[in-house]
């Protein structure tokens, strides 16, 4: 047997070349870490590269190890030592399983120190971490907990409503008892506090950018909202349809839509953010930024069972939920299934659309302390089109392209069309409605791409340098923008 294949079944281990007696600090902490966390293995006799070096005496140092566990380590973790052969010589394996009656202490030195696993280290757990644990070893989630506010001093207008529209049955009051939002004798517990209409929970938030390019520097737009769990979902929904491109390609008997993510793709990625994210995580919210060739979803927390989402097969992944009530719930309002598919689906859908390529397969990536999705635009390529070569102005001719699409029309021309709308407006009107200062930049990104391709005019095209001169949409960003809302 050789070392390799002992910490292949391992989901965390680490070396020591002796017992450290007058130290147990140096190798009780990583006893703390794997039971506080999914378990690892420590392998006395082995150096930190890796080479097995032996043991002197094995039964000495087995015996104290137990004796230092005992006196040392509180509660005492389920383990077990496990001695070995390797290349002729000893070497102890103290295997600890991941335990059930967290936080484990380790003791000693005048110290109380609780300890978790980050990377290949050992650490103490932070205050946000420690109410991870204890929650973990009383058995009780984050959004089953009580607050003390009163269920009658809050309202849950939206989440009524919204019960309404999707599973088409009218709210009762009884609802938020049998949900688990509040609590039998009448207080809302974190669940609740979500779902109210007036939600106070600071970390509830949601932050929206639409990014210049493919990489975070300019932002084209921008939003932050706060509150209701289903206000921020809808918030997100809509942030997202404003800032993405939507196409629609011509056919005999009229046109096909055909946008550059999937909706309920979209939809299933943001609703997991929401449920399964971290919330014990005070400073943390979700993020929702837009690039020209992405949308990326972060959140804070990684996978609750500790694994990395990224070394897990895809159809193997648990429904291990962090926020039980809250996804409950969410299944109740027809947002997601309870076996745990929602990113089977994303990739599902995904896929379903024209232009899909196995390279533009959504991406998972999770860490100890975050969640990442990122979903790719089937069109992205097609949308890096010029503008001035193709205006998607229907002439009656035949081009020769079929696909006669907005995702041509730049995103600040998008905004500048949304903004006038109907209206005739002067320069500093609609710099003022945009909330610009700078009339240089306006002209050079909104106003003069949008009379160039065909979108606006002058009021007075004769005088173009006249006093109040304002601007209006032609028939064709009138159509353009029709189709985009």
């Amino acid at each position: 047997m050789d070392i390799e294949s002992l910490i292949a079944e391992c989901t965390a281990y680490d070396y020591k070349v002796m017992l450290e007696e007058s130290k147990p600090k140096s190798w009780l902490k990583s006893v703390s870490a794997f039971a506080n966390g999914l378990g690892g293995s420590l392998f006395f006799g082995v150096d930190n590269e890796g080479k097995v070096k032996g043991l002197i005496d094995i039964q000495y140092v087995g015996e104290k190890i137990s004796e230092s566990l005992n006196d040392r380590m509180d509660p005492l973790p389920d383990f077990e030592m496990i001695p070995c052969r390797v290349d002729g010589m000893d070497v102890l394996q103290l295997k600890v399983y991941a335990g059930n009656y967290c936080p484990y202490y380790y003791v000693g030195d005048g110290q109380r120190v609780a300890f978790v696993r980050k990377g290949s280290q050992s650490v103490p757990a932070t205050a946000e971490e420690m109410v991870r644990l204890v929650l973990k070893g009383s058995n009780r989630t984050y959004d089953s907990l009580r607050t003390d506010k009163r269920m009658e001093d809050h309202s849950f207008a939206i989440l009524a409503n919204t019960f309404k529209d999707r599973i088409n049955q009218d709210w009762d009051k009884k609802y938020l008892f049998s949900f688990g939002l509040v609590t039998d004798n009448g207080f809302l517990t974190n669940a609740g506090a979500l779902f109210a209409d007036n939600c106070w929970l600071s970390q509830s938030r949601l932050y929206c950018t639409r990014w210049e390019g493919l990489e975070k520097g300019d932002a084209i737009n921008d939003a932050e909202f706060k509150g209701n769990i289903l206000l921020l979902l809808r918030e997100a929904m809509a942030f997202v349809k404003a800032n993405t491109r939507k196409g629609w390609e011509k056919l005999p008997d009229g046109r096909k839509n055909k946008p550059e993510y999937a909706e309920r793709a979209v939809l299933e990625a943001m609703v997991n953010h929401f449920i399964h994210r971290d919330y014990t995580v005070m400073g943390g919210e979700v993020h929702l930024d837009i690039y020209e060739d992405r949308i990326v979803v972060t959140s804070p927390g990684g996978m609750y069972s500790g694994q990395r989402v990224q070394d897990i097969p895809i159809d193997e992944i648990s429904s291990t939920r962090r926020n039980p009530v809250l996804a409950d719930v969410m299944a109740q309002l027809d947002y997601m299934e309870k076996r745990g598919s929602g990113l089977k689906r994303i990739c599902n859908e995904t896929k379903s659309l024209d232009g899909y390529k196995e390279e533009l397969k959504p991406v998972f990536k999770s860490s100890v302390s975050q969640f990442m999705t990122v979903i790719y635009s089937v069109d992205y390529k097609a949308a890096g089109r010029a503008a001035s070569k193709d205006t998607g102005k229907d002439t009656g001719k035949d081009t020769g392209k079929d696909a006669i699409s907005i995702n041509r029309l730049d995103l600040y021309v998008l905004k500048l069309l949304k903004v006038v709308g109907n209206k005739t407006l002067t320069v500093k009107e609609m710099m003022d409605m945009l909330d610009l200062k700078g009339s240089d930049n306006f002209r050079k990104k909104y106003l003069n791409p949008a009379i160039k391709n065909g979108y606006m005019k002058l009021l007075y095209p004769d005088k173009p340098k006249k006093k109040g001169q304002a601007y209006y949409l032609t028939e064709l960003g009138q159509a353009l923008l029709e189709k985009e809302q």
